[in-house]
């Protein structure tokens, strides 16, 4: 008869996205994630095929993580700016290694569905893609800021971020009348 798993996928990618936290992706090992799950290293084997298959997972599971959450907001851009924003401070490594050549395009295109919609309502089918791709563009190279202690000039941050909001949509509509419904 043969012995039970003692550890799954999913275990081994929940270890993975708190070892990832905790430590960054060098912090990302087999070992690490073995020793979290209460295994041998060799038995994660099973599971996924090496330290680039484990990063993929994690990060699959982290974009999926976001796409959950901006599909649950209203669907605003407003919204889903500040849930993209909430999810980085919350999982700053899991963001950051969403951005990275590791995060399936699969799951990436899934998770941009919200902001595609948002896009579109705003700016029409022929240019979704542009405005989806602008407002993300600085979307994270604000957060990316933010997590990265680069705002020392003084001032609000939240303050900063909803002016650049406010931006964004002013972007966005210039030029542009919203489709009919």
């Amino acid at each position: 008869m043969p012995t039970p798993e003692k550890t799954s996928l999913s275990g081994i990618v929940a270890a993975g996205r708190e070892l990832l936290e905790a430590g960054g992706q060098q912090g990302l090992t087999m070992q690490g994630v073995a020793q979290r799950v209460g295994v041998r290293a060799p038995s994660l084997y099973k599971h996924v095929d090496n330290r680039a298959a484990l990063l993929a997972a994690v990060a699959e599971s982290t974009v999926d993580d976001l796409g959950s959450r901006l599909t649950a907001t209203d669907g605003s851009l407003e919204e889903l700016a500040r849930c993209y924003r909430r999810f980085a401070g919350a999982r700053p490594e899991g963001f950051r290694l969403m951005h990275s050549s590791h995060a399936p395009p699969r799951s990436l295109a899934l998770a941009a569905r919200p902001v595609l919609r948002a896009a579109r309502e705003l700016v029409g089918e022929r240019d979704a893609l542009d405005g989806a791709r602008l407002l993300t563009a600085w979307l994270t190279g604000f957060i990316e800021m933010e997590l990265n202690g680069a705002f020392r000039l003084g001032g609000d941050v939240d303050r900063a971020f909803e002016y650049g909001l406010r931006g964004m949509r002013r972007a966005l509509t210039d030029g542009h009348q919203a489709p009919p419904a």
